[in-house]
């Protein structure tokens, strides 16, 4: 069953419109259920319950994995933690009063591999954003990827300085023995400098095959952006 962890260079650099655009594409390749798994998000708004179902925290970017899923599952499944502070997630969680726990975590993502036909895990912030800070206890996003021991697709935000973080990411992949499986260039900065060089270096020196090439483009919808992204 086909199954990645998207992560990123750094935060607000385009996770989750690759994410649903992988979503889309591997329903597009044939996996008739496919779904998206945000494990933690921090930054959510309170949606009032309607016709007897109860409220919830809600992310804007949990709400576009499940628009482009074909899999509609509980939310206690695709987002476990859902967290109302938009700040780092080992500082929601302490602000929500909870610990993320990537026991948890794990067991939800098994729960959907069990009905999913392809799934589709989008990180949070980098690759390796704190989770969880307890005494003698300090997860990141990166632990959750070695847990669940997934290839990984990294998303490149094209703007200065993403030379540095691109390379940084992904020699922290490869140092957590995870498979690079590709990654995606998406431009987040329609002035920046010198793009094709920078994309050219990233080209030469990522040791994976850049599955997509995203101009600036904000209207860009995922279906529309599936039809451009190589499957790895």
């Amino acid at each position: 069953m086909p199954a990645y962890f998207v992560t990123g260079t750094d935060t607000g650099v385009g996770k989750t419109r690759t994410s649903a655009a992988l979503i889309h594409a591997l329903r597009g390749a044939g996996h008739a259920r496919v779904v998206g798994m945000k494990p933690v998000a921090a930054g959510c708004d309170w949606v009032d319950g309607i016709n007897g179902h109860p409220g919830q925290w809600l992310n804007e970017d949990v709400v576009a994995l499940r628009q482009a899923s074909s899999l509609h599952v509980p939310s206690s499944f695709d987002n476990p933690y859902a967290l109302p502070a938009a700040v780092s997630p080992h500082i929601a969680a302490k602000l929500a009063n909870t610990e993320i726990d990537l026991d948890h975590i794990e067991a939800n993502f098994h729960a959907l591999q069990q009905h999913a036909d392809a799934v589709v895990v989008e990180g949070a912030g980098g690759f390796i954003v704190p989770l969880c800070e307890q005494p003698g206890v300090f997860l990141t996003s990166a632990d959750l990827a070695q847990r669940l021991w997934l290839p990984v697709i990294m998303v490149v935000g094209l703007r200065l300085g993403c030379l540095n973080h691109a390379l940084l990411t992904q020699e922290a992949i490869l140092a957590r023995g995870l498979t690079l499986a590709g990654w995606v260039a998406n431009a987040v900065d329609p002035n920046m400098p010198e793009q094709a060089a920078n994309l050219a270096t990233l080209q030469a020196h990522l040791q994976a095959p850049m599955l997509a090439h995203w101009g600036w483009d904000p209207q860009a919808t995922p279906a529309e952006l599936a039809k451009r992204i190589d499957l790895p």
